[in-house]
C-alpha cells in the first residue's frame, strides 16, 4: 500500500492546503514549556505574526482585499495548526477566523475597505466580544447595551451590571486593540436585540477611555492565549460602528433591518459566524490524531512482560486490551475526519464570495455544526486522557506532549457553545424538520404513520419490536446492517422525543416542564443523529479513496461502526434490534478487527502526516524504553 494514498484520501478536498500548511509548521516550533505565562504570551503573539507573513491566514478573505475567498481552505489551515502549539491555533482563530470573520460576514463595505488588510496582515489585533459572566450559550439575552445618541450620531456602550462583563475574551488582556462588542441595540426607546458593534478597547497599548481591562490569569491550559475581561461606562462609537449587514439606524436614530423578524435576524446573524464552531471541530480533530499518533508509536516500541513461548517481551501493543483501548478510538478519529472534511465542503459552499443565499442549507449548516462539534471535542477528550494512560508515567510528563494537548483541549467542551446546549440546538432543529415533514403528509399517508407509531409503541412494551436485515441474523462486517442498526437508533429516539414533546402543544400545558423531563432523551437523539451524519461520512470518503486504500479503510470503517453499535448496546437489546447472540457477536467483531488492524496500526497513524518535529519526543526516543532482553518465563505458583 502506498501511505501517500492514505494520506491524501485522509487530507480530503483541501490536501494541497494541508501540505503547504505542514512544510511551514517547520518554522513554528514549539514553546519552550518553561516560559513564564508572559514570555509565552509573547511567544505566541511573534508566531501569529510570522503566520501572518506565510499569507495562510489571506486564504479566507475576498480576491477584493487581498485574499483567495477560499472559506474552507482557511479553516483547513487553521486545523492543521492543531498539530502544533494549540495556543497559537486559538489565538489565530480569534484573530483572523472570529475577529477578522466577524468583521466580513457582518460588516459592510465601509468596514472592509478601512480594516480587512489591517486584520488579515495583523496590523490590526482583535477580539471577539460576545461571552458575558452571566450569559455565555444564552447569546440572545446578553446584557450589554449600544444605545443611540442622535444628537451626537454615536451609540454609547455600556455594561450595566457585573453579569454583562465580557468574559474569557482572547486577545483581550495583552493584545488587542479593537473588540467587536456584541449588544443590545436601542433607539428612540426601543430594544432589538442582539447586534455587533466595533469598538475600540486600546489606543497606544493602555485602555480606552470608558474601558476595563482585566486578566483572567493563569488557565489549566492555552496559556499563549491572552484571555480577557471587558467592561465599558459611557464607551461612545461612531454610528458607523455597527457592523450593518443585516440592519442599519439612520442619522435620526431610524432603525431598519431586511430581516423583519427579531428572532430571525438573530439566528441568521449568529448563523454567519458558524465558522469558529467548525475550526474548533477541527482543531479538535488534529489534537485526538496528534495523540493517537504519540500512544500508537509508542506502543510499538514500549515491551513489557513475557511470553512464556519465547521469553521475549511483549510490544504492550499486541495485547488485546490495549488494541482495544487505542485502536476502536483510532477509528472514529478516521470517520470524524471524513465528517469534517464534509462539513467544511459545505461551509465553502455556502460562503465562499458570491455564493447565493440559501437559509435553509445554511440552518442545516449549523445544526451539522453543533452535533459535530459537541461529539469531536468530547471524541479528543476521551482519546487524549486515554493515550496520556497508554503511555504511563511517560504519558504524564510535559516533555511527551500529551499533557498540554490535555490541558488545551479541555476548554473545547464549553467553549464556541457549551457541547450539551449545541446538542440541544441541534435536537430542536431535528424536531422542527421532522414536524415539517409530518404536516406535509397527505391524510392517507398521515394515517398510516400514526398507525405505525402506535404499533411501534405497543411492540416496545411488549418486547415484540425486532427489525430485520437482509439475510438471516446479523452479519457484523454487513455495511448496511451497520448502517441500518445506526440509523434506526437516531430515527426511533427522534420519533420518540417527539411522542413526549407533543403534550406541550396543548393550551395552558408546562412546556417548560414537559420539555425539562425530556432533555435526557432529546440529547440522545441528538448524539445518535451525528453518529449516522458520521457513518455516512465515513463511507462516502472510501467512495472517494483510492481504490488501492479502500480494503483497509473498510476494515477501519467496520471497526468504527461496530464500536457506536457496541457502545450502545443496552439500547440495541432493551429494543429488541439485537438478540443477545447477535450483541454478543459485535463484540467478537470488535475483538477480530482490532487484531486484523493491529499490524496497520502505524501506517493508519502516520496517514495523518503530522510534521516529525511536532512529534520529537523523549517518548518516542528514548531508548530505555525499548526492552530487548529476553527473560525467562515466570514460573507457574500454586
Amino acid at each position: 500500500m502506498n501511505p501517500e494514498l492514505l494520506q491524501r484520501s485522509l487530507d480530503g478536498r483541501w490536501a494541497d492546503v494541508r501540505t503547504s500548511v505542514r512544510e511551514q509548521m517547520a518554522r513554528f516550533t514549539p514553546a519552550d514549556p518553561d516560559l513564564s505565562r508572559e514570555e509565552y504570551r509573547a511567544r505566541v503573539l511573534e508566531l501569529m505574526r510570522a503566520l501572518a507573513k506565510t499569507g495562510q491566514p489571506h486564504r479566507g478573505f475576498s480576491p477584493e482585499y487581498g485574499g483567495e475567498g477560499d472559506v474552507g481552505g482557511v479553516v483547513t489551515s487553521f486545523q492543521a495548526l492543531g498539530y502544533g502549539d494549540l495556543s497559537l491555533l486559538v489565538k489565530a482563530g480569534v484573530q483572523w477566523g472570529l475577529f477578522g470573520g466577524a468583521v466580513q460576514v457582518l460588516g459592510t463595505s465601509r468596514h472592509h475597505d478601512e480594516y480587512l488588510r489591517k486584520i488579515m496582515d495583523g496590523e490590526l489585533l482583535g477580539c471577539f466580544a460576545m461571552t458575558e459572566t452571566g450569559h455565555g450559550s444564552d447569546v440572545q439575552h446578553l446584557r450589554t447595551t449600544a444605545t443611540y445618541d442622535a444628537d451626537s450620531q454615536e451609540f454609547v456602550i455600556d455594561t450595566p451590571e457585573p453579569g454583562a462583563r465580557k468574559d474569557y475574551i482572547g486577545n483581550a488582556a495583552r493584545d488587542g486593540e479593537m473588540a467587536v462588542v456584541f449588544a443590545q441595540l436601542v433607539t428612540q426607546g426601543s430594544t432589538h436585540g442582539v447586534h455587533a458593534f466595533l469598538v475600540p478597547i486600546r489606543r497606544d497599548g493602555t485602555p480606552a477611555a470608558g474601558v476595563t481591562i482585566s486578566d483572567c490569569g493563569h488557565k489549566a491550559g492555552l496559556n499563549g492565549v491572552d484571555n480577557g475581561r471587558l467592561t465599558f461606562s459611557g464607551v461612545r462609537v461612531p454610528r458607523e460602528a455597527l457592523l450593518n449587514r443585516f440592519a442599519d439606524v439612520a442619522e435620526d436614530g431610524t432603525y431598519s433591518s431586511s430581516i423583519e423578524n427579531e428572532g430571525r435576524r438573530f439566528f441568521t446573524m449568529l448563523g454567519t459566524l458558524v465558522r469558529g464552531r467548525i475550526s474548533v471541530a477541527g482543531g479538535a480533530g488534529s489534537a485526538a490524531q496528534k495523540a493517537l499518533t504519540l500512544a500508537v508509536r509508542y506502543a510499538e516500541r514500549r515491551r513489557q512482560f513475557a511470553d512464556p513461548a519465547t521469553g521475549q517481551e511483549t510490544a504492550i501493543l499486541d495485547y488485546r486490551a490495549h488494541q482495544r483501548k487505542l485502536l476502536p478510538l483510532l477509528a472514529t478519529t478516521y470517520a470524524l475526519t471524513y465528517a469534517q472534511d464534509d462539513m467544511v465542503a459545505e461551509m465553502h459552499r455556502l460562503q465562499k464570495p458570491g455564493a447565493t443565499p440559501d437559509e435553509k442549507a445554511q440552518r442545516d449548516l449549523e445544526s451539522r455544526a453543533a452535533g459535530l462539534k459537541a461529539v469531536s471535542t468530547w471524541h479528543a477528550t476521551r482519546t487524549i486522557q486515554t493515550c496520556r494512560e497508554a503511555c504511563g508515567g511517560a504519558g504524564y510528563l510535559s516533555e511527551n506532549h500529551l499533557p498540554a494537548l490535555k490541558a488545551d483541549t479541555d476548554v473545547f467542551t464549553t467553549f464556541e457553545g457549551d457541547n450539551t446546549v449545541l446538542l440541544q440546538l441541534l435536537a430542536k432543529n431535528l424536531l422542527g424538520d421532522y414536524g415539517k415533514t409530518v404536516s406535509r403528509l397527505s391524510k392517507v399517508d398521515l394515517a398510516r404513520f400514526l398507525g405505525e407509531q402506535a404499533v411501534d409503541a405497543v411492540a416496545e412494551r411488549t418486547g415484540l419490536n425486532r427489525i430485520r436485515i437482509p439475510g438471516r441474523g446479523l452479519d457484523p462486517r454487513s455495511r448496511a446492517g451497520q448502517r441500518a442498526l445506526i440509523a434506526d437508533r437516531s430515527d426511533h429516539l427522534l420519533a420518540g422525543v417527539a411522542r413526549r414533546l407533543r403534550p406541550a402543544l396543548k393550551k395552558g400545558a408546562d412546556q417548560f416542564g414537559i420539555f425539562n423531563a425530556a432533555q435526557d432523551h432529546l440529547l440522545e437523539a441528538a448524539r445518535a443523529h451525528v453518529d449516522t451524519l458520521v457513518f455516512d461520512a465515513f463511507v462516502a470518503g472510501i467512495k472517494r479513496s483510492d481504490p488501492s486504500v479502500r480494503e483497509l479503510l473498510g476494515r477501519v470503517c467496520d471497526l468504527h461502526a461496530l464500536s457506536v453499535i457496541e457502545r450502545d448496546r443496552a439500547w440495541y437489546l432493551e429494543h429488541g434490534r439485537l438478540t443477545t447472540a447477535e450483541s454478543r457477536a459485535v463484540t467478537t467483531a470488535v475483538n477480530d478487527l482490532c487484531a486484523e488492524l493491529r499490524p496497520h496500526a502505524r501506517l493508519l497513524v502516520d496517514a495523518f502526516g503530522i510534521p516529525e518535529p511536532w512529534l520529537a519526543c523523549p517518548l518516542l526516543s528514548d531508548p530505555a524504553a525499548e526492552t530487548t532482553t529476553e527473560n525467562p518465563a515466570p514460573a507457574l505458583v500454586g
